[in-house]
C-alpha cells in the first residue's frame, strides 16, 4: 500500500490540472501561434509560467486504484500487476486465468 500522502497529492494534482486545463490550452495556443507578434507570444509564455506547476497534466502519476502503487501499472485495467493477479486468481476478472504449463 502506498503512502496516503502520495495518493492524495496525486489526486490534488489531477484536480488542479482539470481546473486549469482550458486556461493552459488557450495560453499554449497563443504561445505557439507564429502569426501573432513575438511580444504577445512572450507574454503568453510568461503567464503560462505563472500557473501552478501541479496544473501541468504530465505531473500526474498513473497509480493503482486499489493499492496506490505507482509502478507496474496496467492502463487497460487501471490497477497494478499485483492487484490484477489477485483479482484474476480470485475469479473477479472474467476470462482471465493464471498461466500454467
Amino acid at each position: 500500500m502506498a503512502k496516503k500522502s502520495a495518493i492524495e497529492k496525486n489526486k490534488r494534482r489531477a484536480r488542479i490540472s482539470k481546473k486549469f486545463a482550458s486556461k493552459r490550452a488557450r495560453l499554449k495556443a497563443i504561445a505557439s501561434d507564429r502569426d501573432l507578434p513575438a511580444e504577445e507570444r512572450f507574454d503568453a509564455r510568461l503567464k503560462l509560467a505563472e500557473l501552478p506547476r501541479n496544473s501541468a497534466p504530465n505531473r500526474i502519476r498513473n497509480r493503482c486504484e486499489l493499492s496506490g502503487r505507482p509502478r507496474a501499472y496496467y492502463r487497460k485495467f487501471r490497477i497494478s500487476r499485483i492487484a490484477l493477479r489477485d483479482l484474476a486468481s480470485s475469479g473477479h476478472i472474467p476470462g482471465m486465468v493464471k498461466a500454467s504449463w
